[in-house]
C-alpha cells in the first residue's frame, strides 16, 4: 500500500471513530444493546485506527531509510 492510500484509510478510521463515539454519547443509558453494539463497533473501529497507523508509521520509515 502506498503512503496515501494507509492515510486515507486511517483517516477514514478516525472519522467512523469520532462518529461512533458522538453517538453513544447521545445513547440514552437504558438503550443497552445499542450500546453493546456501539462499543463493538468502537472497539473494531480503535483497532483499525491503531493497525493504519502503525502501518503508516512503519512505511514512512522505510521511506526515511
Amino acid at each position: 500500500m502506498t503512503v496515501r492510500h494507509l492515510a486515507l484509510e486511517l483517516y477514514h478510521w478516525m472519522k467512523r471513530l469520532e462518529e461512533l463515539e458522538q453517538a453513544r454519547a447521545k445513547l440514552a443509558p437504558e438503550a443497552l444493546e445499542a450500546r453493546l453494539r456501539l462499543e463493538a463497533e468502537l472497539l473494531e473501529a480503535r483497532q483499525q485506527v491503531e493497525h493504519y497507523h502503525k502501518l503508516l508509521e512503519a512505511q514512512k520509515e522505510k521511506v526515511e531509510i
